[in-house]
């Protein structure tokens, strides 16, 4: 492709080291826009460990700008990180939730420190390889904005991205949210790009490979307890109740309990089914569809509506987890910030402190909290059991 000479204003891309921020570099120089690379380091404590990738990153992510051919500079969140996004998650852990920093991070970090950065720098618009679509439409106060899934929905990002606001997306471009995955690494190796093949970062950025248990253990207090069945039996013991989620499977160590053999000599599969705070107490489940695993419906607080506005009650689409099926429910507010979901079918392992997000379609509404699950076995919200 020839590069266009003319320009539609500065942006400044987030770049990671990965591909999806490096073609999104690529991709916004292409169209015309004069383009800045940023990459964020936001998190200092042991960095230089084998779990930590900042280092190759950083060499990666100026590599990249080289060959697009755009200046490129590091900026340092680490202190916002911890304060607005890295506390809050040991709050959460120490209460007996299981928090998702990801979707905290995209509101406090990328999309509100970054922009604030990006701004200062005399940007119109931040960019990042985020699987999502910013739509504007008209509106009687002025331009509105409206968060829509990717077009490559098995890639797609909205889910993490729901908590943004009208003053963020306004200043957003998501230029992948047009574009299949496998076109963006085909797009990389076409103009040469050295990590073209580089594997995609998962889980929390700054546990990265390192076991989770390890890495929780340096901040939060390890308190042993029973690990019993729904009849009352104890199996085991847990390591403390942080350590575990809702629908966890591995890592609980109870496989052959003795006298819970089937008759074909395999032992039970077993979930954790709920954590039981004032007691200290793990309780396991036998078998993925058993009724303490699951939801018929959920609440939610801390809401956060896209458009700025609460949706109607009615009826929409919802996930409670990343890469779920969107399921059918439908929504009841109770106020600005809190609101119930009723599904179609009952869901599985609704865990509190994951968001659940709602849809309209392609249209991503925005969601909360979950605080408590109801129905098919589940406990009522505020119950006390978590």
């Amino acid at each position: 492709m020839n590069q266009k000479v003319s320009t539609k204003g500065r942006v400044v891309v987030g770049m990671s080291g990965g591909v999806d921020s490096s073609v999104t570099a690529w991709l916004l120089k292409q169209q015309g826009y004069e383009v800045i690379g940023l990459f964020m380091k936001n998190w200092d404590d042991d960095d230089d460990s084998e779990y930590c990738s900042t280092r190759q990153d950083w060499l990666d992510a100026a590599s990249v700008a080289d060959v697009v051919g755009v200046d490129i500079e590091a900026v340092n969140f680490a202190a916002e990180y911890k304060d607005r996004v890295f506390a809050d998650f040991l709050r959460e852990y120490s209460a007996g939730r299981t928090p998702n920093p990801d979707v905290l991070c995209n509101a406090e970090i990328k999309f509100r420190a970054f922009l604030d950065h990006a701004m200062s720098m005399g940007a119109e618009f931040i960019a990042t390889g985020h699987y999502a679509r910013v739509r504007e439409y008209a509106h009687s106060a002025g331009p509105r904005y409206a968060l829509l899934k990717a077009l490559d929905e098995t890639k797609d990002q909205s889910y993490f991205l729901h908590r943004l606001n009208q003053a963020q997306l306004s200043r957003t471009l998501f230029p992948l949210g047009e574009i299949p995955k496998t076109r963006v690494r085909e797009i990389a190796r076409e103009i040469g790009l050295a990590n073209a093949g580089k594997k995609d970062s998962t889980g929390i950025c700054f546990i990265g490979e390192r076991p989770f248990r390890e890495f929780l253990n340096r901040y939060l207090p390890t308190q042993p307890g029973p690990m019993m069945t729904e009849q009352g039996q104890r199996v085991g013991t847990h390591h403390g109740l942080s350590f575990y989620t809702l629908g966890q499977r591995k890592g609980l160590g109870i496989g052959g309990v003795r006298g819970r053999q089937h008759a074909d000599g395999t032992g039970p599969v077993w979930y954790v089914a709920r954590k039981e705070l004032q007691t200290n107490t793990l309780v396991v489940v036998e078998g993925h569809e058993h009724p303490w695993l699951l939801a018929e419906g959920l609440a939610a607080g801390q809401a956060s509506w896209v458009s700025g506005m609460v949706p109607e009650p009615g009826r929409y689409f919802a996930k409670t987890r990343y890469r779920q099926t969107d399921a059918p429910c439908r929504l009841d507010c109770r106020g600005p910030d809190e609101f119930i979901l009723s599904f179609d079918d009952p869901q599985w392992a609704v865990t509190p402190g994951q968001s659940a997000v709602l849809y309209d379609g392609e249209v991503c509404l925005g969601g909360g909290i979950i605080t408590g699950a109801f129905g098919a076995g589940q406990v009522a919200a505020g119950s006390g059991t978590e």
